[in-house]
């Protein structure tokens, strides 16, 4: 007999021992995700009717404390969710004596295994999930020695792996360690599962990148992000490369962004930013016509970024939705037609639909979501989903000069721009106006002259504005979004008058 009534909305409270566990021929029981309180009363081990039967137990969100006695007495368990409870302690041994096919323990409070030593738990059959992440879990990372199609360990403190645990990725399609205190270099045979996705994000892995991670076009996520990784990246990408995210920020990666990449049509996001890569704007990768994210700020990129067209599509950087160029030593004027081909921001965009990558393993189905950070609004961001409304152009405190172009102003979609600390001279462009989605402009720190364009007041979704520290003069926009503007948005322009500055239009100092 089968009872599933999960993700519903029903109330109040289930005692298992005095309901359910008189129902003897109960296979499965799935009570997850409604607004239950589900417990247990003790003493119900004295009971001689229970489902012995039952091998799926779903009790994930039910308000749990304690894991049901029950288990204690079950001699077969293949699907187990307990996962967002409040369990605590350790993991009891009863828990890995069953021939599990699918295990998901995260979000609780263990902190302990009661595992042996040897951290390999004996499950005979190929999981399809095994989820402890979200845990207080430290030591050393257990493995099911008959390895899972999902390993989930993240949001934990564990702080190293078993010396051989690439033994146990032999079906490992989706492997996540994030946000733990691992340590130590990636052996070269993590490459021969067949692994898709890889997540060992904020860790303390050291060594190279294993150039198989890239090379062997199999995975399509690679997010190594704030890590210690060292040495440059490989450059052996072969045409079939499926990769379709690179996440290295924040590591010590050093050389040039290889060449090959431009192999990986799929890639959509690529985030190399505060890394030590010395090189040329990669004008190249304007030609892979799926990216939407390119991070390279805080690395030692110099020269101009140069506009690049494709001689076959006439196309460069047609879905980008994201750059961040910040803090490296790009200098030169900006091309008028590179913003001119950025078509995804030239349209507007309201579906807000979530960049994710489709996985799919025995018998799930499952989405991986790419995370960015970005300055946004005069604040560093972290977007745990990116949306694909969600558009932003940074290319602050680098060394670019010369006018800003015209046609930056058909970027109808954008909602970040920040050019700030450079060198870009003349008047701001009016035609800005159009970019009525705008909701951040920082344009300070430049040597722009002439007075703020009147048509700016147009910007009615603009929360944040920086002008300051330029040439500006004149009399400063009085209606709409700039009544709502303060001191910080004019300072350092000994031209500008009236409010919200103190100097009145008119006044001698004006005249001078």
């Amino acid at each position: 007999m089968h009872l599933n009534i999960a993700g519903n909305n029903l109330m109040g409270s289930v005692d298992l021992a005095s309901s359910l566990w008189r129902l003897e021929n109960l296979t499965s029981l799935y009570l997850s995700h409604n607004k239950l309180t589900v417990t247990e009363e003790e003493g119900s081990n004295s009971s001689s009717t229970y489902p012995s039967r039952l091998v799926g137990l779903g009790l994930a969100n039910c308000n749990t404390t304690k894991i049901p006695n029950l288990l204690m007495r079950l001699n077969h368990m293949a699907d187990l969710d307990l996962s967002s409870n409040k369990l605590s302690r350790d993991i009891p041994n009863c828990i890995w004596n069953y021939d599990l096919r699918s295990l998901n323990l995260s979000h609780n409070m263990f902190t302990g295994t009661e595992l042996n030593s040897s951290h390999v738990i004996p499950f005979s059959s190929v999981l399809n999930v095994f989820d402890l992440s979200s845990n207080r879990l430290q030591g050393q990372i257990p493995m099911p020695s008959s390895s899972a199609s999902i390993l989930d360990y993240s949001n934990n403190m564990f702080s190293s792996l078993l010396p051989n645990f690439t033994l146990y990725l032999s079906s490992t399609l989706y492997l996540k360690l994030s946000n733990n205190n691992i340590s130590g270099h990636l052996p070269h045979p993590i490459c021969d599962s067949p692994m898709e996705i890889l997540d060992l994000s904020f860790n303390n892995f050291s060594g190279p990148v294993p150039p198989c991670l890239m090379e062997n076009g199999v995975l399509s996520i690679l997010n190594l992000r704030e890590n210690q990784f060292k040495g440059i990246l490989p450059t052996n990408i072969s045409s079939g490369c499926s990769v379709e995210t690179i996440d290295l920020h924040g590591n010590k990666i050093e050389g040039q962004i290889p060449r090959a990449l431009h192999n990986c049509s799929n890639l959509e996001v690529l985030d190399l930013g505060r890394n030590k890569i010395t090189d040329t704007f990669p004008s190249w990768l304007g030609r892979l016509l799926n990216l939407r994210v390119l991070v390279l700020r805080s690395n030692q990129f110099h020269g101009s970024i140069d506009y690049l067209e494709d001689e076959k599509s006439g196309e460069q950087f047609s879905s980008l939705q994201i750059i961040d160029l910040a803090s490296n030593n790009l200098s030169g004027n900006l091309h008028p037609q590179w913003f001119g081909n950025l078509k995804s921001m030239k349209k507007y965009n309201n579906t807000g639909q979530i960049i994710d990558h489709r996985y799919l393993t025995l018998s799930t189905v499952g989405f991986y979501q790419d995370s960015v950070t970005i300055s946004y609004k005069g604040s560093v961001v972290t977007f745990d989903r990116i949306l694909t409304t969600l558009t932003a152009i940074d290319i602050s405190d680098n060394a670019l000069d010369g006018s800003i172009p015209a046609s930056i102003g058909n970027l109808v979609s954008l909602h970040v721009l920040n050019m700030s600390h450079n060198a870009f001279s003349g008047e701001i462009p009016p035609q800005l106006d159009t970019m009525t989605a705008l909701e951040s402009l920082d344009l300070s720190s430049n040597m722009l002259s002439g007075e703020i364009p009147q048509e700016l007041t147009d910007l009615t979704f603009l929360s944040i504005l920086n002008l300051s520290n330029n040439q500006l003069d004149g009399r400063i926009p009085q209606s709409r979004q700039f009544e709502t503007f303060q001191n910080s948005s004019f300072d350092g322009n000994v031209g500008l008058c009236g409010p919200p500055l103190s100097k009145q239009c008119g006044s001698p100092d004006t005249q001078k």
